[in-house]
């Protein structure tokens, strides 16, 4: 960080990469690609090429080799892990927490996604709501009973769904190290919050759920051409297969719905 543009050398990023790699090679990797890419874009503006070196420092093997390649991860919850895990997570005491989570695993959304849910997302008459995509931009995905039921019990501090009691008009931040807790109550290693959105998928496994089905709630891209250009499926078709994963999960998590969640019938 002390180190002018100009300065900034192959070798003097290798040795950073070195260092770096042996502790947090993904936080690394991040910073590695990000530098490079900025490295390359003032190189292309006249007002910034003279103030950085005429080849891109960070592009060298050595750098990329010192970082490694990232690991593709596995963790999931299986499906017997289910009671421990709702014990524990229902138990955490920050309700808010406690249904982020809960939503996370029950919606398969991306936790960036969630978190960035507002109140003016939520259709609660045609029980839906908007997800702000990072693929398509936007998607609808049923507002399911049980997960309606723990976004109304929330309190409503700011535009944010599942907002934050500490910093004024934001939502919490990712609740790592409260899930991690959670996660160690119950006897389960190593369930990151993208574990919760992985366990998702594979728990419609056990359904025979439509592939198509789960990649529209989840906001992945079609992967045929059929599948992009000529099937359409409305809201209340996802709300057929989405209540019934709700429902087997619930079911095999031990967890008793509620006699006050009921669905709302559309007049």
């Amino acid at each position: 960080m002390h180190l002018p543009l100009r300065e900034l050398s192959s070798p003097t990023i290798e040795a950073w990469a070195i260092q770096e790699g042996k502790t947090r090679p993904a936080v690394a990797r991040l910073a590695w690609r990000l530098l490079r890419t900025f490295l390359t874009w003032c190189s292309e503006h006249s007002e910034y090429c003279n103030i950085v070196p005429d080849k891109n420092p960070a592009k060298t093997r050595k750098s990329r080799e010192a970082l490694g390649k990232p690991k593709v991860k596995q963790d999931s919850l299986l499906k017997e892990q289910l009671p421990a895990w709702f014990t524990a997570v229902r138990g955490i005491g920050n309700s808010v927490v406690s249904a982020y989570l809960q939503t996370l695993l029950l919606t398969g959304a991306r936790p960036g996604e969630v978190l960035g849910l507002q109140w003016e997302d939520l259709d609660i008459h045609w029980r839906g709501m908007k997800i702000r995509d990072k693929v398509e931009g936007e998607r609808i995905i049923p507002l399911t009973p049980y997960v309606q039921h723990l976004i109304t019990q929330l309190p409503r501090r700011n535009a944010y769904v599942f907002a934050s009691d500490r910093k004024a008009g934001s939502p919490i931040t990712e609740p790592n190290h409260a899930h991690d807790r959670a996660c160690e109550c119950a006897g389960i290693s190593v369930l990151t919050l993208h574990g919760l959105r992985r366990s998702f998928k594979s728990l419609t496994e056990w359904l025979d759920v439509p592939a198509g089905i789960v990649a529209q709630l989840q906001g992945h891209k079609p992967s045929a051409t059929a599948e992009k250009h000529y099937t359409v499926r409305p809201l209340d078709l996802l709300r057929v297969h989405h209540e019934r994963i709700e429902r087997w999960v619930l079911e095999n998590a031990q967890v008793a719905l509620a006699t006050d969640i009921q669905q709302p019938h559309s007049e």
